[in-house]
């Protein structure tokens, strides 16, 4: 009678906790190898981390020993192994290695582009399907997917219906100086979407609470560490709320990501770098604070006064980043500022019945300098006052017909916000840089590849 020895199972790198003591096959690649005589030291990455291989040359086949020892960085590899629990390493275990069977070697003649020696930030753009194998973006972008669904989770679990808006729009929110236009059919003018919003405010009136999510572009010629020209945008509507719950919304949504993300993430966030203290606080029990534009405003002139930030802010004007990076530094929570003036504020926002020179309106700075992660507002729903607002602004009375429909025909007060996923991505990631933020950036002056 034979007995049957089974194989070693397949797992991945960020599952091996369970299988401490146990032989495991993983599928992956060679991320970095350091050798000590007859020691071989082989890390291995296969997308959901890295663990360092031990290969002592006494305790494998000569093959496998000569195979490791002279295969080359991102190899494609199958290795099997026991597990072994190792304070000292990264992720707390370590890899004895047993068994290699090499799936591609990189020819000699052609070696990896990317090295662990320090590359300039043209050439890692240049190199970008490459450069999103590094322990560092690839922990990105794990985070992001997480930040992706905990924000699609928390409006499913809260009774909000998903409906997608177009991304070809005959019109814009806030006019078209800064999308990218097209042609369409019979000589006509399309534009790629920068905002949903208009479509769902539709949707809301017919189903309540709504959100939509999906890729926005906006043709602004920034060149700061905060813009995109394509990213990901999430957007809640919801009928009956006012400013007040639309803050509270922002809120708990906020949260809830952060929560997740400390949930599942706090190896990745070690990889990249980030203080989990910093967003512990954002999790913590306890209300983000809120300003008005006037407390922002006076904050900010106490702050010249003194000689803390070198230049004045001009009431009536919008924040720059320098005074938003100011206001979000007194606070370890995001902060949120509400009631701007009207007049730098889009044409569809209500007034304050109390301040009609004021907005309804909320931006939500998040801490560390990282800026306006969230914007929203309480919409207008008169439709005289929203005729107005649009020939006030000098936008197409025509296009928006269908908008002001929403007015004519049941209007109710309603409210949302917008959030750019990449830029909440830099925050909670701590990146200096939005491009690192999404798979392949799309920059004022990069679309390759």
């Amino acid at each position: 009678m034979s007995t049957e020895i089974n194989p070693a199972p397949v797992t991945t790198i960020a599952t091996l906790g369970q299988h401490e003591g146990q032989t495991i096959t993983l599928r992956g690649w060679l991320y970095n190898l350091r050798s000590s005589g007859k020691l071989l030291f082989p890390t291995f990455r296969d997308g959901s981390g890295t663990i360092q291989g031990i290969v002592p040359k006494a305790a494998v086949a000569e093959e496998v020993f000569e195979t490791l020892k002279n295969l080359t960085l991102e190899s494609s590899v199958v290795v099997t192994g026991k597990v072994r629990a190792d304070s000292r390493a990264p992720s707390g275990f370590e890899l004895d290695v047993e068994n290699v069977t090499v799936t591609q070697r990189i020819a000699d003649e052609t070696p990896y582009p990317i090295s662990l020696k320090e590359h300039g930030v043209d050439f890692l753009m240049e190199h970008r399907h490459l450069w999103l194998r590094t322990p560092r973006q690839s922990a990105i972008l794990r985070v992001r997917a997480t930040i992706m669904r905990a924000a699609a989770e928390y409006f499913d679990t809260n009774g909000f219906i998903r409906t997608d808006p177009p991304i070809l729009t005959p019109n814009a929110c806030e006019g078209t100086s800064e999308l990218f236009e097209m042609d369409y059919f019979d000589d006509d003018k399309a534009y790629l979407t920068q905002s949903g919003q208009l479509y769902i405010e539709a949707t809301a009136l017919a189903l309540g609470k709504v959100y939509s999510f999906g890729p926005t572009f906006r043709a602004e010629k920034s060149k700061t560490r905060r813009h995109l020209t394509e990213f990901w945008m999430i957007e809640p509507e919801v009928t009956y709320l006012d400013l007040d719950g639309l803050m509270g919304l922002a809120e708990g949504f906020l949260t809830h990501i952060v929560t997740r993300v400390l949930e599942t993430h706090r190896a990745d966030l070690k990889v990249i770098g980030k203080e989990v203290s910093k967003l512990e606080a954002v999790a913590a029990p306890g209300e983000f604070p809120r300003l008005s534009y006037d407390e922002a405003h006076q904050m900010l002139v106490e702050a010249h006064a003194k000689g803390l930030i070198e230049n004045a802010h001009t009431y009536g004007d919008d924040f720059g980043s320098p005074d938003e990076t100011y206001i979000s530094n007194q606070f370890d929570k995001p902060v949120m500022v509400h009631r701007y003036p009207a007049e730098v504020k889009a044409f569809y926002m209500q007034p304050d019945p109390n301040d009609p020179t004021k907005a309804l309106c909320v931006d939500v700075l998040a801490p560390e300098g990282y800026g306006e992660i969230i914007g929203g507002s309480q919409r207008v729903d008169s439709y005289d006052l929203l005729k107005s607002r649009i020939e006030q602004h000098n936008l197409p009375l025509a296009a928006f017909q269908w908008y002001l429909d929403l007015r004519k025909y049941g209007s109710v007060p309603h409210s949302g916000f917008g959030m750019g996923i990449e830029r909440a991505v830099a925050w909670i990631c701590g990146l200096e840089h939005v491009r690192e933020t999404i798979p392949f950036a799309r920059t004022l002056n990069r679309i390759y590849p």
